[in-house]
């Protein structure tokens, strides 16, 4: 990989899903902004700061029995100057914990999500300030639809 701003940004969204994937939570947190802002799919729907993100992120691990599939598509980069954002199209799949699961949810999970992260050049490298996790919906039913495909 070279050594534009495009790259270094892509490296580390890539290491921003290998540490999703290995539900390392302190090599994802070294990500992020201090004062980032995230948005999710789940309530609240907004987190504020790197202790409400971790805890976040750490319930979505403890969801998954194992390790999590993670897998991204359609990716774009644009960086200018010392600010940069990109959006993506994730594939989360895997094994729910069974014991953390109700018996609403079946035992695998797969879904398509929609990403955007914005990120800020520091001292310390590329830092994400902001995130945004999205679900399609059927408008109709007013319910997500997880099963599309990209």
């Amino acid at each position: 990989m070279g050594n534009t701003p495009e790259d270094e940004v892509g490296a580390l969204l890539d290491e921003r899903v290998e540490a999703c994937r290995a539900k390392d939570i302190d090599r994802l947190m070294a990500l992020y902004s201090p004062d980032v802002v995230y948005f999710d799919v789940v309530p609240p729907l907004h987190f504020t700061g790197t202790d409400p993100v971790r805890r976040n992120f750490q319930r979505w691990f403890d969801e998954y029995e194992g390790p999590i599939g993670l897998t991204t598509v359609h990716q774009q980069v644009a960086v200018s100057g010392d600010v940069a954002f990109a959006h993506m199209i994730h594939h989360d799949t895997g094994p729910l914990d069974t014991e953390s699961a109700t018996h609403e949810q079946v035992e695998d999970r797969s879904l398509w999500l929609r990403s955007t992260v914005c990120l800020r050049r520091t001292e310390h490298g590329w830092r994400i300030t902001h995130e945004h996790i999205s679900l399609p919906v059927d408008l109709r039913t007013m319910q997500a639809v997880l099963d599309l495909t990209p």
